[in-house]
């Protein structure tokens, strides 16, 4: 039904009522975003005009880069993605300084969509936005090689120790205050070296409002070691529980790119375990238009790899609950497509929800 309303909008009407009543209907996601019933109409409003305005671009971006109908997407569009960019905006212009929105969250949970679609809201409020993904950040091809002539269990990029900092924190800090020439933002190639990947050119870019900083541990914080003694699954061994502990170790390393942030938000599955299965998806799509793609049992190695380096049961899960320096945690449902979305802040008011645990 909302799709429907949503559809007039775009062809011109003015915002039903049940539009507004809907608008409030989910409490943590209004509270989120500061809609309150004050301020709900003037919100809707300004979302209307935004939904109208976007639309075009969006209706082009659905069919050529996602492969769906417009209206497949608009209720995300309209819920998810017009708020969170519009909220961006508000805070960038309050910062007046270069704003670093950082996105964590795992296989499958849209980081890149959102990326893309904050990236082309962002513009048509005027605002200029760069993503930077944790992967730009690779050592290069040989860097990785001797790496692994140092710690062989690091067998695949991805995990802390793998990245360089320091790279990092001179980008993030350049973007924050730009020098008058053009910046060099880090892009990496994964096809490289047979798939083994490397640098590549770099983007050149010049100031920039916004940077969209995601990775599948971005922001994520070393834990008591002593949580590994009692790891779930695929940590099970002796030497699981050493590369844990280690990885866990390495992370302090990664701190100060952290407290870069300016905000940080967590896209959390249901179920951590469903990140397996949208990878086998993914690999299975690749193969189905005739490229290479690894075999179930190899996606199952790797992915529980990752899983034995950075647990998402101990590491992403405590973060939902405060006290937590997560501030937007959206919950994202099998389809892929954003459920809740709520301030782990809020939580202590609204009580804890009806979220099912896997």
């Amino acid at each position: 039904m909302q799709t429907t309303w949503l559809s007039q909008i775009v062809a011109g009407a003015l915002p039903d009522e049940r539009l507004v009543l809907a608008t409030l209907a989910d409490p943590l996601r209004a509270q989120a975003f500061d809609i309150t019933p004050a301020n709900v109409e003037q919100v809707v409003q300004k979302r209307s005009q935004l939904l109208r305005a976007v639309y075009p671009a969006f209706s082009e971006f659905c069919q050529t880069r996602l492969h769906l109908a417009p209206n497949q997407l608009l209720d995300t569009l309209w819920d998810f993605w017009l708020p969170l960019a519009m909220q961006l905006a508000s805070s960038r212009q309050q910062s007046q300084r270069t704003l670093i929105q950082g996105i964590l969250g795992g296989q499958g949970t849209g980081k890149t969509t959102l990326g893309a679609m904050l990236t082309l809201i962002l513009g048509h409020l005027g605002y200029r936005t760069i993503s930077l993904s944790l992967d730009d950040l690779y050592k290069t091809y040989h860097e990785r090689l001797a790496l692994k002539q140092q710690d062989p269990r690091l067998i695949w990029r991805g995990p802390p120790g793998t990245h360089d900092v320091d790279l990092g924190l001179t980008v993030l800090e350049t973007l924050r205050q730009p020098v008058g020439q053009p910046i060099a933002i880090p892009r990496f190639d994964k096809s490289a070296y047979n798939g083994a990947g490397d640098r590549a050119q770099p983007e050149l870019v010049d100031s920039v409002d916004i940077v969209l900083f995601e990775g599948w541990f971005v922001g994520v914080r070393p834990i008591d070691p002593t949580h590994f003694d009692t790891a779930p699954p695929p940590i099970e061994t002796h030497d699981d529980r050493k590369f844990a502990r280690d990885m866990n170790a390495r992370l302090h390393e990664y701190l100060p790119l952290w407290e870069q942030l300016d905000a940080l938000v967590l896209l959390y599955p249901d179920d951590y375990r469903r990140s397996l299965a949208w990878r086998k998806d993914a690999e299975h799509n690749t193969i189905a238009v005739g490229q290479s793609g690894m075999e179930d049992a190899e996606i199952e190695e790797f992915v529980k790899y990752f899983w034995r380096s950075l647990h998402p049961e101990l590491f992403i899960k405590p973060l939902l609950t405060p006290p937590t320096w997560v501030d937007l945690v959206v919950e994202i449902s099998p389809d892929h497509s954003p459920g809740r979305v709520y301030r782990p802040s809020d939580l202590a008011t609204h009580g804890k929800g009806q979220r099912s645990e896997p």
